[in-house]
């Protein structure tokens, strides 16, 4: 889904929160540019992958299973950054995914491409993964996918509760992983080694 984005309309929106919090941007050197910065950190990182196309991502990515494409892929530890949209914070983390190939297979930094383009919106942890999954099984074609991301949220740590060490854990599930079989045993023994 793409967004129209008014860069002038978001700089004033900072500009106008710091004043509201009592800065003055335009008496402060520190603060003169951080409405700019700030807004092309959002809307270039941040937020990038509401701009991203999930489904061309996975098809210009992958290519043919060959004869040997058959077992079980597994990419860990590939990091990633997400926007609570309840607070703005950001919360920070890794994803484990792993699919069981079906025709095609995805190259390996087309998935962590597939990771970020799913995380670096303003969406629920939970939905990253549930689109990770689901991507993987409706636009490349996996028989099964999972998805496991262990984040730190900024909301959790830095405010609120402040659990300094706290990480939240979710698992997502589609296709052939959805239903008890092997395809699930062997996924969910490779999860836990």
């Amino acid at each position: 889904m793409s967004r129209s984005i008014d860069i002038q309309r978001a700089r004033r929106g900072i500009d106008e929160f710091l004043r509201g919090l009592g800065h003055d941007p335009d008496a402060n050197p520190d603060l003169r540019r951080t409405a700019e910065r700030v807004v092309e950190a959002w809307t270039n990182d941040l937020l990038a992958g509401e701009t991203r196309d999930v489904p061309a991502i996975l098809r210009d990515g992958s290519s043919a299973a060959g004869a040997g494409d058959k077992g079980l892929v597994v990419l860990r530890n590939l990091a990633t950054v997400t926007v609570c949209p309840h607070h703005l914070l950001p919360a920070v983390g890794s994803a484990t995914v792993l699919y069981v190939p079906g025709d095609r297979i995805a190259g390996l930094g087309t998935v962590a491409r597939l990771v970020d383009a799913c995380a670096r919106r303003l969406v629920l942890q939970e939905e990253i993964g549930e689109r990770v999954a689901t991507a993987l099984v409706e636009h490349l074609g996996a028989k099964g996918a999972l998805c496991r991301l262990s984040m730190m949220h900024t909301c959790l740590v830095a405010r609120g509760e402040r659990k300094h060490d706290a990480r939240v854990d979710t698992v997502a599930l589609a296709g052939s992983l959805l239903q008890a079989g092997p395809d699930r045993d062997l996924a969910m023994a490779e999860l836990r080694g």
